[in-house]
Formats: structure tokens, C-alpha cells, sequence
């Protein structure tokens, strides 16, 4: 009785000390992959890009905050976009990272269906750049194939997303893409050197864990979730593999991504909220598609009516009514 006693005291003791917002451990590991790949991997990103990108996130959210009125919060956001970007985009100009983290946070804030921001800012960023600045472009082979690297990837990616509980659209998407590769190979009948080859893949495990599993810009239901991760896998292996075009995770998740807002709209859910709780307070109801949900990111929360709120949550008890309903009802008088 004692030890068991012991054990729950020392997991509760070590969950109160743990951050509930997974961004913060999303931040600690993208820091530590940018850390690895810059003196390990020799990745060609300048400090002074790194450090542009940062500034320029940073100063782009506290604008948008401050032009619309909104409460200080979202920095945590902007620190994992900017890691993203440094992670993923490479160039031969100094301009560049700041200007696509420049549109990327802005697009948090002028992209926005039923409340949720509709595009991963570093999934935009990234697409913007590679398509409208010259000497840009995204390096994916920069991971290498290493064994070893994945299963780092793989533990911290399991331990954020299941901090920000959305595991499912992580492992489903994983799955159905090795699945395809897979049924490619014995299709063709290739050596499965090559399987093995985009499972030690670091790109691909690195847009499973930290870019298609972003909750803000997925949607809310589970069912829906894996038939968006479905899409996406069916999607890359199309682009790489039929099209034979480069950087297929990023523009299928780029132009897959209005598909979300359709599908909260047929299925509607609980929003996601990375502070307190995760799951938003205001349950999706029939007419969702008009109304917007609360998000995390310093926006209101939409007005209610007082017959919506009486009718949804249950009224809170008083003192005062309390008292009143403790007295004796008065007999009921009958009509003359």
C-alpha cells in the first residue's frame, strides 16, 4: 500500500513539474535538432539567418498582437515556426529567412477559417520562399538515411505529440506512407534497401512529427484526422513517385491544408487549446460551420446569448439561491 502510494505520488510530483504545454517541449527538441545538424551535419545555414529569422518571427507576432488588439501570448508559436523554417529553408541571401518568417506569423493572423489559422506558418513560409524568392530552396537530404537518427526522431516526435494528443495523425500518416512505399516495392520488385531507405529518412519522420501533427491546422475530430493523414500520404507518394516532383511532403500538406475547414465543417469537434486543457471549452454544435471557436492564440472567444449559455452549461450555484430554495415553497394559488 505504501509503495503504491509512493509511485503515484512521484508520477503526480513529476507531471506538475513537467510543462502542459507541448510547444515547449517541441521548442527544447527542434533546438536541439537545429543545434546537431548545424555542428554535425555541416547544414549551410548561416547564425546570422538563424538569427534574422528569430527577430523577425518574434517581431511579427508582437505587431499582429498589438495592430489587432490582442492579448501578449503566442510567442511560444512563433519560436517553433521559426525553428521550422530554419530547420527546413536554405538560401544565398540574408533576406530571405526573415522575409518568409515575416509571412509566415502573418499568416496566422490574415489566414483564419471558423478561428483556427488555415496554413502551418512553417509549411507556408517554406512554400513562399522556394516559390517567389531566387536562391532558395529546401534541402531534405540533409538528415542523411542515418538508423540511429530516426529513433531519436521518432522518441522526441512520440513525446510531443502525445503531449499535444495528437499521436493518431502522426503514426497514421507514417504508416500509410511506408505502407505505400512498401506496396511499390513489391510491385515493382525492388530491393527493400530501399524501404529501409525512407524509414531511416529524418525529413520524412521530421514532417510527421513536428508539421502534419500541428493541431491548430488539422482537424478537430479523430475520424477526420486520419482520413487527412490518409490524403496527405496518397498525396506525396503521387507527387514523388507518379509526378516525379521534388519536395512532395511539403506541397501536398500546402495544398491539402483547405481541406481542414471542410472537413470541421462536415464533422464538426472540439477545438484545440495548448494552454490549461487542451480540448476547447465550447463543444461544436450543429450550426459550427457559421460560429468560430476559441483559439490559443490571444483571439476572443465568440459572444454567447444568454439562452445558448443557459442551454449548454449548467448554471452555477449562489448563496442566494441556495437560501431561497432552502425556504418552504408557498402554496401554489389557483386561479379565480
Amino acid at each position: 500500500m505504501e509503495m503504491t502510494f509512493s509511485r503515484r505520488s512521484l508520477m503526480s510530483a513529476a507531471r506538475a513539474f513537467l510543462p502542459r504545454d507541448a510547444r515547449i517541449f517541441q521548442i527544447l527538441f527542434l533546438a536541439l535538432l537545429l543545434t546537431t545538424g548545424v555542428f554535425l551535419r555541416d547544414f549551410s545555414l548561416q547564425p546570422l539567418q538563424m538569427a534574422l529569422a528569430f527577430a523577425a518571427g518574434l517581431a511579427t507576432q508582437a505587431f499582429w498582437l498589438k495592430r489587432l488588439g490582442l492579448e501578449q501570448r503566442g510567442f511560444l508559436s512563433a519560436i517553433v515556426t521559426c525553428c521550422g523554417l530554419s530547420l527546413l529553408l536554405r538560401s544565398d541571401a540574408m533576406w530571405a529567412h526573415p522575409l518568409a518568417a515575416t509571412l509566415a506569423m502573418s499568416s496566422k493572423f490574415l489566414l483564419r477559417v471558423r478561428g483556427k489559422h488555415l496554413y502551418n506558418p512553417a509549411n507556408l513560409g517554406v512554400i513562399a520562399a522556394i516559390t517567389l524568392f531566387p536562391g532558395t530552396w529546401v534541402s531534405p537530404g540533409q538528415w542523411g538515411n542515418d538508423l540511429a537518427l530516426a529513433v531519436w526522431l521518432l522518441m522526441l516526435g512520440t513525446i510531443v505529440t502525445t503531449r499535444a494528443r495528437r499521436l493518431d495523425v502522426s503514426w497514421m500518416f507514417l504508416g500509410a506512407y511506408l505502407g505505400l512505399v512498401a506496396l511499390r516495392v513489391m510491385l515493382l520488385g525492388q530491393s527493400w534497401a530501399i524501404w529501409w531507405h525512407q524509414l531511416g529518412n529524418g525529413a520524412l519522420l521530421l514532417f510527421a512529427f513536428f508539421m502534419i501533427s500541428d493541431p491548430m491546422t488539422i482537424p478537430n475530430r479523430r475520424g477526420p484526422r486520419i482520413a487527412y493523414a490518409l490524403i496527405v500520404a496518397a498525396g506525396a507518394i503521387a507527387w514523388q513517385y507518379l509526378l516525379f516532383r521534388p519536395n512532395a511532403l511539403i506541397w501536398v500538406l500546402f495544398l491539402a491544408t483547405p481541406l481542414v475547414p471542410l472537413l470541421d465543417c462536415l464533422f464538426p469537434g472540439e477545438g484545440f487549446l495548448w494552454r490549461g486543457r487542451e480540448s476547447n471549452p465550447l463543444r461544436a454544435s450543429g450550426i459550427s460551420c457559421i460560429q468560430s471557436s476559441i483559439v490559443a492564440e490571444g483571439w476572443p472567444a465568440p459572444a454567447r446569448s444568454a439562452t445558448t449559455a443557459s442551454s449548454s452549461s449548467p448554471a452555477l450555484p449562489s448563496p442566494i439561491s441556495d437560501a431561497q430554495s432552502s425556504r418552504p415553497a408557498r402554496p401554489a394559488v389557483r386561479g379565480r
